[in-house]
């Protein structure tokens, strides 16, 4: 197969299935992994793809902030990070749940669950799910009403936090650069809402599908390191690899 013809095969397996991995293409094509990697930078160059950690994903189109419209991309993977999640929680525990179109997965599977539970929780939508268990005990901080999150932010939603401990706590995040390991979202309201969630956990987990690997945000509101474990899919070895190597475990 010629250079040109490699090329618009790799750009149109991108375009079909999201993402792609630099091990795989080189098997594939029976090329060095060297040379599939000069392809991509080819294609990023082009705007035919976009560079992440280990392979290149699908030109990154414009953001959608609005947390809801978000819940159907990448569903699959995170229905499988919100079926990990849901797992590590135990009967009696107080969970947190912050905005997250991943977590909105968790917390139809606890809406429909039997474990006796508190949830704290940023965003309305989730509340209004858990509302249905009458198992689930849901707790909604207050605090201003960020439209595009349909959730709480600012200094109140972060006073509320303050006396509250959790067992366990699941934050998103918008993006995680790869070489540093730091976790990344919009803006400073929902990042130090974040941290401060993060700090009132005995056991926090990072839930990121494998295209926030890479991506990039406005505000640093932790590290892979931070959390017990980083709960990702799909996860690819070069992903695992790369995160055990900034310091994480990965579930």
């Amino acid at each position: 197969m010629f250079l040109q013809e490699r090329q618009n095969a790799i750009a149109d397996l991108i375009a079909e299935q999201g993402r792609v991995a630099v091990a795989d293409l080189a098997a594939r094509f029976d090329v060095s992994e060297d040379c599939i990697r000069k392809d991509l930078k080819q294609l990023v160059e082009e705007g035919r793809a976009k560079k992440v950690y280990g392979g290149a994903i699908r030109p990154e189109a414009p953001l959608e902030r609005v947390v809801l419209n978000r819940v159907d991309i990448n569903a699959d993977a995170k229905r499988a990070i919100a079926e990990r999640a849901y797992g590590l929680i135990e009967p009696g525990d107080t969970v947190f749940l912050d905005v997250s179109s991943t977590n909105h997965y968790l917390a139809q599977l606890l809406a429909a669950g039997d474990t006796r539970c508190q949830v704290v929780s940023t965003m309305i939508d989730i509340l209004q799910i858990l509302a249905a268990n009458p198992l689930v005990t849901a707790v909604g901080t207050g605090g201003t009403v960020n439209r595009e999150l349909n959730g709480f932010v600012g200094a109140r939603t972060v006073e509320a936090l303050g006396p509250l401990r959790f067992d366990r706590a699941f934050i998103a995040a918008l993006g995680v650069d790869a070489a540093s390991g730091d976790v990344l979202t919009f803006d400073a309201d929902d990042g130090i809402v974040k941290r401060c969630a993060l700090e009132r956990s005995r056991e926090a987990y990072l839930v990121a599908d494998a295209e926030k690997f890479g991506a990039w945000g406005t505000y640093a509101y932790g590290n892979v390191r931070d959390f017990a474990a980083v709960i990702t899919a799909p996860a690819t070895p070069a992903l695992v690899e790369s995160l055990e190597e900034a310091g994480a475990t990965v579930l």
